[in-house]
């Protein structure tokens, strides 16, 4: 989607603006078209935190947070992810500034964002369906190139190289597209793939411990005989080690400083529901399982941030839940994290993310898929602070600041 450029004082101005807004609903009538816009949805102050105060075994290492980038996945074949970005010291939240940042780039960010992160000084996109990487100056948002990966999904990165996962095939459901995903290793120098590792089928996130990298193999495709196993793939030697039997259908990981592994399983949508596991880093083995439903999580510190919305087949709707677990304890220590009921306006949950300075939660919802989202930012205790319209399918929140050394 271009960005329009009219000065407004031009007489002409107007007719100009309505005639290229009836040509683009002419040519799309299904979709909406977004110029990129600021709101405003009220200050928060740049919080710095002293050498001396920083959290022991914190997962981000941020020593100050002065916003934070949300990419919008957009509708599969619409050609509609989006980067929006939230700044803290204005309290502005910008909606669509990658075609501003980029006039020239055709198509802007393309089909599908499917993984957001920040290495050094550059943003990295996954954009799953038109197989690419797009990696922007962390300030601007400004282009410095791609990577072509096909049907790539999440990444990770880890001494120079990002490592990311891909389905390797075309987005086809069925035993007849039966091909196994890989691991592909990435100089982050040059953005060429110097190597690559076969996992299982479908293989989703990724997590980087202890000299390893783990690999929730989802077999995605191959409905209704999921995947059930975690790649082990050795860093040094890039090959896969081993496969951990977990459950059907994995899709999350995320390591602890307890060296745990948590990986979430979203079942077969019938009789297996989705549910949380816990995979003991030592023995590489599974060492506890929590009956909650999750599709998403965040980890901070101990506190394992997750919202469950668990579709059945047999009930034919979803099941909404939200909740901390202690990663250290393995418990369940709340069933709702948003505690003044606002958790109800929330249609469609899509994405987890807590600030590790101030502890606020937010939390994006994908309504219907089709329109427009929403951004919901919760304060420590959990309750409502604001809320902002988003692009399509919000879903992955990267904050920019500055980090320990």
């Amino acid at each position: 989607m271009g960005v329009l450029k009219i000065d407004t004082r031009h007489p002409l101005a107007c007719v100009l603006v309505m005639i290229a807004m009836l040509t683009l609903v002419a040519c799309r009538k299904d979709v909406e078209v977004f110029l990129p816009e600021t709101v405003q949805v009220g200050p928060q102050e740049v919080i710095v935190q002293p050498d001396d105060e920083r959290e022991e075994g914190s997962e981000a290492g941020f020593k100050s947070i002065q916003g934070f980038y949300l990419l919008n996945e957009g509708n599969m074949g619409s050609n509609k992810a989006t980067l929006d970005y939230y700044d803290y010291a204005t309290g502005t939240y910008t909606r669509n500034i990658y075609g501003n940042a980029n006039p020239n780039v055709p198509k802007e960010m393309g089909d599908v964002g499917n993984a957001l992160a920040i290495y050094g000084e550059r943003l990295y996109a996954v954009i799953n369906c038109s197989n690419k990487i797009e990696v922007m100056d962390r300030r601007t948002a400004r282009r410095i190139g791609q990577v072509e990966i096909p049907n790539c999904r999440y990444i990770r990165f880890h001494e120079g190289y990002m490592y990311v996962t891909s389905y390797a095939g075309p987005v086809a459901v069925g035993t007849e597209h039966k091909q196994l995903g890989y691991v592909a290793k990435v100089d982050t120098a040059t953005l060429q793939v110097v190597a690559t590792c076969l996992t299982g089928y479908q293989p989703d996130e990724l997590e980087i411990a202890n000299g390893k990298i783990y690999v929730a193999n989802s077999g995605g495709y191959l409905t209704p005989n999921y995947e059930n196993t975690v790649s082990v793939i050795d860093l040094q030697t890039f090959t896969e080690e081993k496969r951990i039997t977990v459950a059907k259908n994995l899709h999350h990981l995320r390591a602890d400083r307890h060296g745990q592994l948590w990986v979430n399983s979203r079942g077969d949508y019938y009789t297996e529901p989705s549910k949380l596991y816990c995979i003991d880093l030592r023995t590489e083995q599974v060492a506890d399982s929590i009956d909650v439903a999750v599709s998403n999580f965040h980890l901070d510190g101990d506190s394992l941030y997750i919202y469950g919305a668990s579709w059945s087949y047999l009930t034919m709707e979803d099941e909404v839940t939200y909740g901390i677990v202690d990663v250290k304890k393995r418990q369940l220590v709340t069933t709702n994290f948003i505690t003044d009921g606002t958790e109800q306006s929330i249609q469609k949950p899509y994405g987890v993310t807590v600030n590790p300075l101030t502890k606020d939660i937010y939390v994006t919802d994908a309504k219907n898929y089709v329109n427009p989202g929403t951004l919901y930012c919760f304060d420590k205790e959990g309750r409502k602070k604001w809320s902002v319209r988003t692009g399509d399918i919000p879903a992955h929140i990267v904050f920019l600041g500055e980090k320990y050394e």
